[in-house]
């Protein structure tokens, strides 16, 4: 297995773990009797802050999806995957790095490296995106 199938799997994996936990959170709730099952919103706005940012993170995870994911898939599917494994592992980072930030603190200085290390991943796929594109 190529070193990007390796990360996109686990980026895959990234999302649904992020999806899991909320669900298991929010099923907590359910069985502390603090909200309904019919009274949960898609962005955990009436639940506390960090079920908040929660929601926020894994929606980045899909949001981001079709580019980053997407990029790799071409590498994949194309054979070129030499392009894209060099700096898998630095977007994989970056990624796991971004949510666990947002999950962790809206601080400004929290802000400010979840910013950066979405830089980052805007970089990398720049330039995946060149280079499969172009060369």
């Amino acid at each position: 297995m190529s070193t990007s199938a390796l990360v996109l799997g686990l980026f895959i994996s990234w999302g649904l773990f992020l999806v899991i936990l909320m669900e298991a959170c929010r099923c907590y709730f359910l069985i502390k009797g603090r909200i309904r099952s019919n009274e949960f919103k898609p962005d955990n706005s009436n639940l506390p802050p960090f079920m908040q940012r929660l929601a926020r993170a894994h929606a980045n995870c899909i949001e981001g999806f079709p580019i980053f994911g997407g990029l790799l898939i071409l590498a994949l599917v194309t054979g070129r995957t030499e392009i894209t494994d060099a700096l898998a592992p630095w977007f994989l980072f970056a990624r796991l790095a971004q949510s666990s930030i947002h999950v962790a603190s809206l601080s400004v200085v929290a802000v400010n490296a979840r910013f950066a290390t979405f830089v980052v991943q805007v970089g990398i796929a720049v330039y995946w995106a060149w280079a499969l594109l172009l060369n």
